[in-house]
């Protein structure tokens, strides 16, 4: 049961306006809704959601080899669905906002819906975009009869709503929402309240297709005809259907281009000891080892730090770049870490500049790659697959221009050395079908990382890319990485709906997108 205790009152004093006492607003509301610390990177969502949870089940983060080290926390879990449907310290609450703000849009007037229709749309993207993400975490959802405390002032037990036509209903919504802000005209108000885009309508369309993009390849195993067509449609279009793909420059500007929810001015902290605590800060194997290393990858400089040795007061760096084996038992990890790589401090350890990353150029070009690669032009994907590697290494050197605090900074590599890596190393798109297929899934997963480590394990299992090995865990039950959240229990407990979803409540159900 998703409970709203006392949020309806909360939210009209949160999100009142002074020129209307009697009601919350839309501006407000808007700005609550993207004001989401599950978006950015912050201490509590990297450190008990991320790192503990798909960061694991995807090997985008290093994590301890021990016995529970697949078993999920269920307190950590049910923080996070909560935040998804209740606003706290740690997430929006974007359910119960949009509830709200459907009350204030639906009290107005007909022309001043006309006005305020902006509002409506660029937060409806932002919660289906959320909304997919919870999709691909659990399934089956509470999302229809979700917020009715906000929407008919009763509490309700929501009832789950079914996976595939949630998504069907988002994928449709975001066409929609997409195509409004082709037409639409912009307003001060929309400005001010748009703490994600500036009030860019562009931006919003780019997003809203950008999102749809990432969604239609994400069923495309499960319904490709669907799929194809619609992709198709989109990349044949790019006039109608605008993408957030950086110009299909290398060049980019991610801080202008990318849709990223920056840090408030006021923060200061940084993600030092949501990684150290598990600890999580040292180099992922198969990312550095098997994916980077052989290929001479240009971001290894600002992604990751060689480490050392220390004994007595001496520190000896290591002499070059190398992650812990996934195979070493944990007392091997205890004792041998120091002579292996760890994240870089200036882009990721001490960085209070970091955004939360919603989507990005690299990202859609490498979705763009496939797309070419299984249904049109291998010489498009070529050209994808390559603007979105070399996109990527601007992308992380972007993250690393950030840091402030004086540690070092790293100058991009000359163009010439990033097209070296994208076209002549073990990255480069050679191969048959299958493995140019495999090198835009891994580069993919690369470019994700941890920080869209949700992303990472729902392209990880929807692709079966990488081809990574899990040690075995001893604990039972949690031998292996879950292909899906089970739901917390706050919901299971008092959700009285939960027994339409209860037989395939299991770590091992998939989502219905995971077909192979």
């Amino acid at each position: 049961m998703l409970v709203f205790c006392g949020c309806e009152n909360q939210l009209e004093e949160k999100f009142n306006n002074p020129e209307q006492s009697s009601s919350a607003n839309l501006p407000g509301l808007l700005t609550g809704i993207l004001d989401n610390d599950r978006v950015r990177p912050s201490y509590w969502n990297v450190r008990t959601f991320l790192l503990q949870h798909p960061a694991v089940y995807s090997q985008t983060a290093f994590f301890s080899n021990s016995t529970a080290m697949y078993q999920h926390n269920d307190s950590y879990i049910g923080q996070y669905w909560s935040n998804f449907y209740v606003p706290n310290s740690n997430g929006s609450g974007v359910i119960a906002l949009y509830r709200s703000m459907e009350n204030v849009y639906n009290s107005l007037a007909a022309e001043e819906k006309a006005n305020q229709e902006i509002f409506m749309q660029a937060a409806r993207i932002v919660l289906y975009d959320q909304a997919s993400q919870m999709i691909d975490l659990w399934g089956d959802i509470p999302f229809s009869e979700a917020g009715s405390l906000e929407s008919s002032s009763v509490i309700a037990n929501p009832k789950f709503d079914d996976q595939v036509e949630l998504y069907n209903i988002i994928l449709a919504g975001l066409k929609e929402s997409a195509a409004f802000f082709g037409d639409a005209s912009s307003n001060a108000s929309f400005t001010k309240a748009d703490i994600l885009l500036s009030g860019s309508l562009t931006k919003w369309q780019r997003y809203a297709n950008s999102i749809r993009l990432r969604l239609l390849m994400r069923i495309s195993k499960k319904d490709e005809a669907t799929a194809r067509t619609a992709v198709l449609e989109m990349l044949n279009n790019g006039d109608t259907y605008p993408l957030v793909d950086g110009g299909n420059a290398a060049n980019y500007a991610p801080g202008t281009t990318d849709i990223l929810l920056k840090p408030l001015t006021t923060y200061t902290a940084n993600l030092n000891s949501a990684l150290t605590e598990l600890p999580s800060y040292y180099a992922p194997d198969y990312m550095l080892n098997t994916l980077m290393k052989p290929a001479d990858d240009p971001r290894i400089p600002v992604m990751f730090d060689k480490f050392g040795v220390t004994s007595g007061k001496v520190f000896t760096p290591n002499k070059e770049y190398a992650a812990m084996p996934i195979t070493f038992t944990a007392s091997e990890q205890e004792n041998n870490f120091q002579k292996y790589s760890i994240l870089d401090s200036a882009t990721f350890l001490q960085n209070p500049g970091l955004p939360g990353i919603v989507i990005t150029a690299s990202e859609v070009n490498f979705l763009k790659a496939e797309a070419y690669q299984r249904w049109g032009s291998t010489a498009d994907a070529k050209t994808a697959y390559e603007t979105a590697l070399k996109q990527s290494v601007t992308f992380y050197y972007y993250l690393n221009s950030l840091n402030t605090t004086g540690l070092t900074v790293l100058a991009k590599p000359a163009d010439s050395e990033i097209t070296t890596f994208a076209t002549t190393s073990t990255a480069a798109y050679t191969g048959d079908d299958t493995e140019k297929l495999a090198k835009i899934w891994n580069q993919k997963w690369l470019h994700l990382g941890f920080l869209q480590s949700k992303e990472a394990w729902a392209e990880y299992r929807r692709t079966n890319y990488p081809q990574l090995t899990f040690p075995t865990a001893t604990l039972a039950n949690y031998t292996t990485p879950p292909t899906r959240l089970v739901y917390p229990s706050t919901e299971t407990t008092y959700n009285t709906n939960y027994k339409d979803v209860q037989a395939k409540d299991t770590r091992t159900t998939k989502i219905f997108w995971d077909v192979d």
